[in-house]
């Protein structure tokens, strides 16, 4: 490893880490808040008790989720003003705008509406109590964003002037920031995955239930909103992803040639599903391709022309001045497909479960099932499922759940590594953003106590998660299933009203 690049390497390896683990609880939060508000508005609407229950379980989880979501965000950020001072103090004016916007309005909006929510089953009548979940779910939408339009500046910097006389960037369009075509084809490509996401989780807990023969009403009206939304919500992040990938193309012709380890442009050029060989070195050997699917995902033209990795590489050089403009090409091809690859296999299995359940589980006369039992068959065109099959069917969706999460955590790596040598594509690169006093060991140190947290971390919310997961959805009390018909309850106890108060 060269010594001059090593604080940039580590403190680029110490974001990456921290990132991609603070990424794991984001998608869950944003999609079971709205699940979570859809819940309750159905127990609001109906007054069935399932509805009410599963309500006061994926809200738990849900908690569970924003609580590690908010901790390990802040840890993030100390990043800026450790490792990446000279970027923070470039792009501060611009980059600071949206993340501004982010903490005093959706952070805000967020945590007191959720204080609101927790606090307020017994003080609050249910249609205030349901409006505040759903301030909830509005805000966690508003937080991403505000964070993807500060990033989307960082992939297409637009809105923005040079100072010279400072050497910073300053704003001069904050409307162009937040309504670029980079920030609304991300932020409807982000939040379709985070649907996916909060729908195979889901999926993937109600039908751990099943296969145990738990909770079964619950866990049936659960699995099959986690079924829709998988459905709904892949479909919706395919095509989203297609927008966003023409974007890219205009805007980033390096990270798309990357992504699919084309060196020399060519018209109709072809999608590979795999390839072995030196894709750093331009001698791919292609198992499978599909020809023209590039140059259509490049222009909506199976016949267009597609600049390689040469082809650009030339062109930023004669534009921004010597040097090798290349990302790391085995990274960008791998991470693209398994982005792909994760997210639809979620997406398929999704559709697979709503053709399987599309009966909701209904049996012949002489095999009905109470309630409270599994139904090991299902009626499929008037005949039986194979038990074998539907058994089999629950473990794949249980394992499911992890899907999109891995999907997501590929697709971040492959949006950052893709753009590099840039950290503000085109006008600052990564070497010129780091902290110029710190350390290879400071940045060790740093990284070591941060990855530490954590894996700390992660053990608590793996055992949170598995501990109330298992417990399934609560027993209702009478409390539970007569909510108060004023502000502040019903109750006239002088020491019940400070509760209301926190």
């Amino acid at each position: 490893m060269d010594l001059a690049l090593a604080p940039e390497t580590l403190a680029r390896w110490q974001f990456g880490i921290t990132t991609v683990y603070h990424f794991l609880f984001v998608p869950l939060t944003i999609s079971l808040a709205a699940l979570t508000a859809g819940l309750q508005t159905a127990w609001v609407r109906t007054g069935k008790e399932k509805y009410l229950r599963a309500t006061k379980f994926w809200g738990k989880l849900f908690l569970i989720n924003i609580a590690m979501g908010v901790v390990t965000g802040i840890v993030q950020e100390f990043q800026f003003g450790m490792n990446w001072s000279d970027y923070s103090r470039f792009v501060g004016d611009v980059f600071g705008a949206p993340l501004a916007f982010e903490a005093l309005i959706a952070f805000f909006f967020e945590s007191t509406f959720i204080g609101l929510w927790i606090f307020g089953w017994d003080k609050l009548p249910k249609k205030i109590h349901l409006a505040c979940i759903w301030m909830v779910a509005i805000g966690t939408i508003l937080s991403a964003y505000f964070i993807l339009a500060a990033n989307s500046w960082m992939q297409h910097p637009v809105g923005y002037r040079i100072n010279e006389a400072v050497g910073r960037a300053e704003l001069t369009d904050f409307w162009a920031v937040l309504s670029q075509n980079t920030t609304l084809t991300q932020v409807a490509h982000t939040l379709t995955a985070a649907f996916l996401t909060g729908g195979a989780f889901m999926v993937g807990v109600s039908a751990f239930h099943l296969v145990k023969k738990k909770h079964i009403p619950v866990m049936k009206t659960s699995l099959r909103l986690g079924l829709i939304t998988v459905a709904v919500a892949g479909l919706l992040t395919a095509v989203s992803g297609d927008r966003l990938a023409k974007v890219m193309f205009e805007q980033q012709p390096m990270k798309m040639a990357a992504a699919e380890a084309l060196w020399d442009g060519q018209t109709n050029a072809p999608f590979s599903l795999f390839a072995y060989g030196d894709v750093d070195k331009g001698h791919n050997t292609v198992a499978i391709e599909i020809p023209g699917i590039l140059s259509f995902l490049a222009h909506d033209d199976f016949d267009s022309f597609v600049p390689g990795i040469n082809d650009v590489n030339a062109a930023e050089q004669a534009e921004h001045g010597p040097g090798d403009y290349r990302p790391n090409i085995p990274v960008a091809f791998w991470s693209f497909r398994w982005m792909i690859g994760f997210g639809m296999a979620s997406f398929g299995i999704g559709l697979l479960g709503l053709w399987l359940t599309r009966k909701k589980f209904l049996l012949p006369a002489h095999m009905r099932v109470g309630e409270d039992e599994m139904p090991n068959l299902v009626l499929f065109r008037n005949k039986v499922i194979s038990p074998r099959f539907t058994r089999w069917y629950w473990l794949l969706a249980a394992w499911t759940m992890a899907f999109p999460l891995i999907a997501n955590s590929w697709g971040w790596i492959f949006t950052e590594t893709g753009r590099q040598p840039w950290v503000v594509y085109g006008v600052l690169e990564t070497r010129q953003g780091v902290s110029p006093g710190t350390s290879q060991g400071e940045v060790i140190t740093s990284m070591i106590v941060f990855t530490t947290l954590y894996a700390i971390l992660a053990v608590i919310e793996v055992k949170l998660l598995a501990k109330y997961i298992k417990g399934g959805p609560p027993e209702l009390t009478e409390a539970d299933l007569n909510p108060p018909t004023r502000i502040g309850g019903n109750d006239r106890d002088p020491d019940r009203p400070m509760a209301f108060s926190y």
